[in-house]
């Protein structure tokens, strides 16, 4: 386990916002490499590989943005992020490891590219719906009971995701623009530092020990020529021992 969690946090995980608490970004700023980078890729490939099932999924509607998705990361890497080498054909990650680019496969092969989870959400009426996905380090869901499922079923049971929330939730995919993409944070306590966290978690109590902290930076972009949203998570898991006591439990 050494290594696959960081020490710190580069946010104030105790800053109140409102839910959603959405925030704008810089687009040079969206995806991170952190010092758990080789570990978490480790891990990364390790899933894909031995469950990938459980941790990737691409419905037929969702096939075009998985294209635009991966050539979308290609140029911003190229652009963004002088820890990669990104070539004809392949990558060179900041931990040295080779990528082959396999277009056939545009999540598998982001999966193995960044430390982020990737999913994607493409208008379909009133709603946008999870139509790609790699998925590696859920925080208590599964990505089977939600791909091809709209926000608000996405998101049961979160308790204070109402109809209220549910709209608010909506406008901002609604309204993220090209090249103005937004982000935001949550901070929960789990009792163990796994990465992929599939089952609900359990609310900690007074009698029952939850050492650490798991917070997902959530970044939303807007891809150009799909349109298809982009739901980026960076995770993170440090000692909540280290963190001010006001970060547990936020959503």
């Amino acid at each position: 386990m050494t290594g696959i969690f960081q020490t710190g946090l580069p946010y104030d995980a105790t800053e109140g916002r409102a839910l959603p608490g959405i925030a704008p970004l810089d687009l040079a700023d969206w995806l991170l490499v952190d010092e758990a980078f080789a570990a978490q890729m480790a891990e990364r490939k390790r899933l894909i590989g031995t469950g990938r099932e459980d941790v990737l999924a691409v419905t037929p509607e969702g096939a075009a943005a998985a294209q635009e998705l991966l050539d979308y990361v290609l140029i911003w890497l190229a652009e963004h992020a002088p820890g990669y080498e990104v070539g004809q054909g392949r990558v060179i990650r900041p931990d040295g490891e080779v990528i082959a680019i396999d277009r056939s496969d545009p999540m598998g092969t982001l999966g193995h590219l960044v430390q982020e989870d990737l999913c994607l959400l493409e208008k379909r009426g009133d709603e946008h719906v999870l139509t790609a996905a790699v998925l590696c380090f859920p925080a208590s869901w599964r990505l089977a009971d939600k791909i091809n499922r709209p926000l608000t079923t996405i998101h049961i049971p979160v308790a204070r995701y109402d109809a209220g929330l549910a709209r608010r939730v909506q406008r901002l995919f609604d309204g993220v623009q090209v090249g103005r993409p937004l982000w935001r944070f949550n901070a929960l306590r789990y009792a163990d530092a796994v990465l992929h966290q599939p089952r609900p978690r359990v609310q900690p109590s007074a009698n029952q020990p939850y050492p650490y902290l798991r917070s997902e930076r959530q970044c939303v972009v807007r891809l150009p020529q799909t349109g298809a949203c982009v739901f980026s998570i960076h995770t993170y898991v440090i000692a909540l021992a280290s963190v001010p006591e006001p970060t547990a439990g936020r959503d």
